[in-house]
């Protein structure tokens, strides 16, 4: 069976640890906002990008990544939900994936909504570039 959810590989699900984590690393935070179980382009999101050994090795050395799951059929324990569904509401959160990035301090430097196409190049071309601004 093909592993659709990206926290199998290195993603955390706990926000306030990996705030904490970005901040005495000086890494940016990922969050991906994700139907892991349900949504196509998220899907994609992970085969095209996040499950790519090029984007392995980017984000190990530069992002603290987190799966903000909305499973159909996945469990999740209630507390696992409740973050998820507050972090959606705090971020403003309209449709699937949605990625947003983080500087260490937990502040919005970049959203993409929607599958971004070009695989990891083009993922570590965004990061790159907001990171710049």
């Amino acid at each position: 069976m093909l592993a659709t959810s990206a926290a199998a590989e290195g993603w955390k699900t706990d926000y306030p640890a990996a705030l904490e984590q970005a901040a005495k690393e000086k890494k940016m935070v990922l969050l991906d906002f994700t139907g892991s179980d349900w949504c196509g382009w998220c899907i994609k999101m992970v085969k095209d990008t996040f499950s790519q050994p090029e984007f392995q090795r980017f984000a190990e050395k530069n992002l603290v990544l987190v799966e903000l799951d909305f499973p159909n059929e996945k469990p999740q324990s209630a507390g696992e939900k409740k973050q998820n569904e507050e972090l959606s509401k705090k971020f403003n959160v309209e449709g699937y994936p949605t990625l947003v990035l983080l500087d260490s301090k937990g502040r919005e430097v970049a959203r993409n909504v929607g599958y971004l196409a070009g695989g990891p190049a083009a993922f570590i071309k965004w990061v790159e570039t907001a990171g710049k601004n």
